[in-house]
């Protein structure tokens, strides 16, 4: 929970991303451990650590954009 981490649906876990705010531009690295989010819309969840570090709090849920740093291991 307080992890830098996040769930997306396709992404191999452990992708690492750089998640931006583009309301603010705060950036914050996380690693893929989960699946979901499960809300239609939605492209990530982020922990609440994560988004703590980019000002989402408040807001809930804001327009980010990501970008991959490293790719994770694919599924077997």
């Amino acid at each position: 929970m307080h992890d830098l981490t996040a769930a997306h649906r396709t992404l191999p876990f452990n992708t690492i991303l750089r998640v931006t705010n583009l309301v603010n531009g705060k950036e914050v690295e996380v690693r893929i451990n989960d699946r979901g989010p499960f809300v239609d819309n939605r492209v990530i969840d982020l922990s609440l650590g994560a988004a703590k570090e980019i000002d989402l709090i408040s807001s809930g849920t804001a327009a980010v954009s990501l970008e991959v740093i490293e790719m994770g291991n694919p599924p077997r």
